[in-house]
């Protein structure tokens, strides 16, 4: 008797340790990030009555009668499956969809990781939790350059950051010429370059056929004249490109040496312009000329999160750039992690040790920006649990009153 209600105290405690898990589970149901647990119960030693017998030539085997003393917590696990997306828009809401932590610096420059993407701007512009742990990750060098094997460090996005001028070293001329094309009748495109302060250069392409498959480029500057002539730019019988041969880069010249020398004394560098890209078929004109590399003075207005972690920054004088990248950290067991409250975890004796690296290798998720991943508690199983929890706290005590009325009546024996 006195078995069963020992028995029957231990299953009240492991159900109320059941019962405390679904609580918080519940009570974080609307937690960023948060990963719900559950309770695994593992029944104790067995007092052993009667020993098993081994078959014998005149008898056969029996088996042991046993006892059973009670049941106990075996691990309380956690659930690591992926939480639902939120959209926020918010440009600091960060999500990992896959395996993966982002990496913060806690209160003494412990390490700290979590699964809560949401993150602001502090008063230095680096981007932190609510609770204050900068996000660790790799800055980019002024030339926007990131280097992902580096020690990982503070991120921060330097809003109204300066980026100096860059001169125009390149440019490129592609579409389609018409095979048809007058001779003598110059086709025209143009685009805007830089000089090394940043002051806008207007330039236009001329291309003038010449012969059946030959043309003539001229660049010309808007008001101080023309800075290139190239002649004999051919092309095969079926349209393509022959002179000059791959890779299709006309000479380069530099803008304030060109006769009459000093014109552009802000823009004295090589220019090289490509024209791989042009073809001479039958249609219509489609001459353009998309891109080239110099920019204009700018300032960081707003950035952009990649899926592999890259922060990219978003210029005044539309040059985006690298500012940053995330750093992710990924486990072997990440079950054996020890929560350090406010949504982050700390490495655990069982954890291994912290793989970082960047998103999207090593096993580590991808992120998607404006979004955050949402608890994954399902309120149903919760309830359920919560019924089942409950219901064996009320069978168990049902256990210790039967088993007080059994000693009741035994007491009674006396009179």
């Amino acid at each position: 008797m006195l078995r069963s209600m020992f028995s029957a105290i231990s299953g009240l405690r492991a159900h109320q340790t059941k019962m405390d898990v679904t609580g918080n589970n519940i009570a974080n149901v609307n937690t960023v990030g948060f990963k719900g647990s559950q309770t695994v119960f593992q029944d104790t030693l067995s007092q052993v009555i009667r020993a098993g017998g081994a078959p014998a030539a005149d008898r056969g085997g029996t088996n042991p009668a046993q006892v059973g003393l009670g049941v106990k917590v075996a691990a309380i696990t956690t659930n690591w499956t992926q939480g639902a997306t939120q959209s926020t828009g918010r440009s600091t809401d960060f999500m990992i969809e896959g395996d993966g932590f982002f990496v913060t610096r806690g209160t003494g420059g412990e390490q700290l990781f979590t699964r809560a993407g949401s993150f602001d701007f502090d008063g230095a512009g680096k981007l932190v939790t609510p609770d204050g742990s900068i996000l660790q990750g790799w800055m980019a060098d002024e030339n926007g350059v990131v280097n992902p094997n580096g020690p990982i460090g503070d991120l921060s996005v330097p809003y109204g950051q300066i980026v100096a001028p860059s001169a125009s070293t390149s440019g490129v001329i592609d579409g389609n010429l018409p095979s048809d094309a007058p001779i003598g009748a110059p086709l025209q495109t143009g685009i805007t370059m830089f000089d090394s302060q940043g002051v806008e250069q207007k330039i236009f392409y001329n291309l003038t056929r010449t012969a059946a498959n030959t043309w003539d480029v001229t660049i010309e500057h808007a008001t101080q004249g023309v800075l290139q002539t190239v002649t004999g730019v051919t092309f095969d019988d079926a349209g393509n490109l022959l002179n000059p041969a791959a890779p299709g880069l006309l000479p380069s010249f530099n803008p304030n040496t060109v006769v009459p020398a000093g014109r552009f004394p802000s823009w004295n560098n090589a220019v090289q312009i490509d024209i791989s890209g042009l073809t001479q078929y039958g249609g219509s004109n489609t001459l353009g000329a998309p891109t080239q590399d110099g920019y204009a003075l700018g300032s960081l207005q707003s950035f952009q999160l990649g899926a592999d972690g890259t922060i990219m920054g978003v210029y005044s004088n539309e040059l985006r750039q690298p500012i940053g990248r995330l750093a992710l950290a990924s486990f072997n067991n990440p079950g054996g992690l020890e929560k350090a409250g406010n949504s982050s975890f700390r490495v655990g004796v069982n954890s291994g040790v912290a793989q970082v690296g960047t998103a999207g290798v090593g096993g580590r998720g991808s992120l998607m920006s404006g979004a955050l991943e949402m608890s994954n508690v399902d309120l149903a199983e919760e309830f359920t649990g919560l019924i089942v929890a409950q219901r064996g706290f009320q069978a168990n005590s049902r256990v210790i009153t039967s088993s007080d009325e059994i000693l009741q009546d035994l007491v009674n024996l006396k009179r």
